[in-house]
């Protein structure tokens, strides 16, 4: 291995050579306690600090790094707390996720790092989003997201590097080449000889270093990052290195064979380098020992505080209470009596406009959603007013955007990602269920992200851009859920979604989006989030629905003026307002669910199961309910109209009334 100081001065080299100490004597004492089993697992890094390490002191302090698991030396470059880090690898409460997550699956603010989740490649996006704040702030500042090569294969890492490219984002995507992704060596997992190949399907610069050499490391690193904060551009870094030990420790290194083992041994990055310190006479064996005495005393005093805490206790209202990001509503109400007759969708667009003119951190992101407007044209004349900074064509990366609205939240900014269709959610289902959903949660990190929802069926359009999703959101904690039904609630609920720092799901119906219209005030106002809206009043019975369920709910009930009957317009389905329920059930006794979702495992049935556990004594008759086939959605208007449970609603009310 060979070393180059170039112009650096010996007080640098000494700080690197701590650098890379203190996470080995860390790792060398897990190691320890993993065998005495005081520690439940570990991901070890022996062998490959010098990317960690080269790479975090070469960037600013307040620059966003988004490690994972070898990357001990980002966070002992950062100087963490030892006792903290312990904790959290404890799971006590000192730690950085309270117990919540485990090991390095935490980001902190204060020490800018973005921690990752299992899924490898999702820290990608996040790290597109710090970057376009960075820019857009014009900080002149540089994030650094790391990669292991069996990760790179993801989808997640080619929408974050399209992006990026794309955007001119200034990133640093490192990729850590160890040889193995767990137990498959790496030919077969690609087929590149190098990643710096890869740069060239992307436009963008890569290069391929030496990660066992922190003197490569740090000065490619410095030089690269000085470029990019004058320039700012994506630059793809493949750093040779090899995992000494296991994918975890229980997994081992017998599929390791022994030969390579012994090569990459000789190239340890802290051994070279301590060898090359003495032989140039920067430093001294007393020396040596000197800073390995205060590094184990460091450790020790760490492990004894940590180790004086124990699991924590189970708090229940704790749990609760940290699922979202503390925020009060305060319902605004229009400054001036002004009322104009608006389409759904052109109120939709009113609050999207407003929001932006009310937020200036408020950045617009989607497909065609810029000169074209979108495909709906919801965002048309967007792009003159705001500029293309804040209203973003997106490539079709829809993982990578919603990721990059949580960066964005990082950064202190709001983000709005518009579904083409919301049948596309899928390609983002991870960012938001595993990402925005357990951000806060898990770290303390708020998600301000609105993903708008285009959805419902009745336009003839198929299987895939018709179906009624909400469902599959409803179920996951952290995240917010709104449906409006009429042009006044379509702008109040998207500005009061756009207002909280939690990150919702905002679903409007493109069957809607020129069929009604209403006066609603011109001025900004919002909707109470968790309040349904009683939408006629009636004795006879209660239909609790949502979207366009309110629509066909009244027109069957006009044909059957004998019949009086609550609509109970749900609004909000995450929180959904269960004191509303309770009075409609209470006052009608008998209830019908209604939705254009598949019946199987709806929102229906969560609803069905709460009345008849609450309000059981107040009702006369079972609770039905009456929705889509379980079925996909299909093409033909025929069987659509088949599929939808309009033609079934009336039949399904005389049924509940013969009770």
């Amino acid at each position: 291995m060979v070393f180059n100081r170039k112009q650096y001065n010996d007080a640098l080299l000494k700080q690197l050579y701590e650098g890379l100490l203190r996470p080995r004597m860390i790792e060398e004492k897990m190691l320890i306690l993993l065998r005495q089993n005081r520690i439940s697992k570990w991901f070890s890094g022996i062998g490959q600090e010098a990317i960690s390490v080269g790479l975090t002191h070469a960037l600013q302090p307040d620059e966003y790094i988004l490690p994972m698991h070898r990357n001990l030396g980002v966070f002992t470059s950062r100087n963490m707390p030892f006792d903290r880090l312990f904790a959290q690898w404890q799971g006590t409460m000192m730690g950085y996720t309270k117990g919540r997550d485990r090991s390095f699956h935490f980001g902190n603010n204060e020490h800018h790092i973005v921690g990752m989740i299992s899924h490898l490649g999702p820290q990608n996006g996040v790290a597109d989003g710090i970057a376009l704040a960075y820019k857009l702030k014009d900080e002149k500042k540089v994030t650094a997201v790391f990669n292991g090569d069996g990760g790179t294969s993801e989808g997640d890492f080619h929408e974050a590097v399209n992006v990026a490219a794309v955007w001119d984002l200034p990133v640093l995507f490192i990729i850590e080449n160890n040889g193995y992704g767990l137990s498959t060596p790496s030919n077969e997992q690609f087929r590149c000889e190098s990643f710096a190949d890869k740069g060239i399907g992307y436009g963008i610069e890569a290069v391929s270093i030496d990660g066992n050499n922190i003197l490569e490391v740090y000065d490619t690193i410095r030089l690269l990052t000085e470029n990019i904060r004058a320039n700012p551009r994506p630059v793809l870094v493949e750093c040779r290195t090899f995992r000494m030990r296991g994918h975890e420790e229980a997994s081992g290194t017998k599929y390791v064979p022994k030969e390579l083992m012994e090569q990459w041994a000789k190239k340890d990055p802290l051994e070279n380098y301590e060898q090359y310190l003495l032989k140039e006479k920067v430093i001294d064996e007393a020396y040596v020992e000197a800073v390995r005495k205060k590094i184990k005393q460091e450790i020790e005093a760490g492990l004894d505080i940590a180790f004086q805490e124990t699991h924590p206790v189970a708090d229940t209202a704790r749990e609760f209470n940290d699922v979202y990001a503390p925020f009060t509503q305060q319902v605004v109400t229009p400054a001036a009596d002004k009322k104009t007759e608006k389409r759904f969708i052109d109120a939709i667009s009113d609050g999207l406009r407003q929001s932006m003119e009310r937020f200036d951190n408020l950045v617009l992101m989607g497909q065609d959603i810029a000169e074209y407007g979108g495909v709906f044209k919801i965002t048309e004349g967007f792009v003159e007013k705001f500029g293309k900074a804040r209203v973003r064509n997106t490539p079709i990366c829809e993982s990578a955007i919603v990721g990059a609205g949580l960066g964005l939240s990082i950064k202190g900014m709001k983000a709005m990602v518009e579904m083409q269709f919301a049948d596309f959610v899928t390609e983002g289902f991870n960012q938001i269920v595993n990402n925005l959903a357990k951000a806060h949660w898990r770290w303390g990190q708020h998600a301000d992200v609105v993903v708008r929802m285009p959805t419902g069926a009745g336009t003839a359009a198929g299987p895939f851009h018709s179906q009624s999703n909400e469902a599959w959101f409803f179920h996951t904690p952290g995240l917010k859920i709104v449906y409006p039904s009429n042009p006044y609630d379509a702008k109040g609920l998207l500005c009061a979604a756009l207002e909280d720092p939690n990150p919702y799901l905002y679903f409007e119906h493109k069957l809607l989006y020129r069929s009604i219209k209403d006066v609603i005030p011109d001025d900004y106002y919002t909707v109470e989030i968790g309040k349904a809206n009683l939408v006629t009043e009636g004795n006879d019975l209660s239909i609790i629905t949502y979207g366009m369920g309110v629509h066909w709910a009244a027109e069957v009930l006009s044909t059957m003026p004998h019949i009086k009957a609550d609509i109970l317009d749900l609004r909000t389905l995450l929180p959904w307002d269960q004191e509303a329920v309770a009075t409609t059930v209470k006052k009608t006794n008998r209830v019908l669910i209604l939705h254009e979702d598949t019946l199987t495992g709806g929102i229906g049935a969560e609803i069905s199961a709460w009345i008849n556990e609450h309000c059981f004594t107040d009702l006369d008759a079972p609770v039905l309910r009456e929705a889509s086939l379980d079925t996909p959605i299909p093409f033909a208007p025929t069987l659509e109209q088949n599929f939808l449970p309009k033609e079934r609603l009336k039949a399904r009310i005389e049924q509940l009334l013969k009770f």
